[in-house]
């Protein structure tokens, strides 16, 4: 698993119209605070694609005090969100936009738990970690 780190402002302009009026005038550790949110009760602690020619993974993800393993082939969306709801998240997302950058992709997702809203941002070496990393850090921003 790898993490890689990308200019701000390329990272704001990948983003989604939405999401860019709405982070404007935030500094660089406040964009990356309230939309990257790799702090709270959910974590992703492995990632582990199963090859480039399929869409099967494996993730294991820290809820709280407890480690769940997700494996699924095809959508991590429907995975994550399916693990997340039987661990009492009942999150929802209401928008989904990803780029291709020069230093990996970013994911951006608009999510709604509990009657709040709000977005999670993400950057990774793949679409699928990315996209799992962005569901992460909106629920987390929500305030899991």
């Amino acid at each position: 698993m790898t993490m890689l780190t990308l200019d701000i402002d390329t990272f704001r302009t990948a983003a989604p119209a939405a999401l860019r009026a709405e982070c404007a005038g935030l500094t660089d550790s406040d964009f990356r605070a309230r939309y990257c949110a790799e702090q709270g009760p959910i974590r992703l602690g492995d990632w582990s694609p199963a090859d480039s020619r399929s869409a099967c993974f494996t993730a294991t993800i820290e809820f709280a005090d407890r480690l769940r393993s997700v494996v699924a082939t095809g959508s991590p969306v429907a995975a994550l969100t399916s693990a997340l709801y039987s661990e009492g998240y009942p999150v929802e997302l209401l928008q989904f936009h990803q780029r291709t950058t020069a230093a990996g992709t970013a994911t951006f997702v608009r999510c709604e738990l509990n009657g709040r809203r709000g977005w999670g941002a993400a950057l990774a070496d793949d679409g699928l970690e990315s996209t799992v990393r962005a569901m992460i850090a909106g629920v987390n921003g929500l305030g899991a």
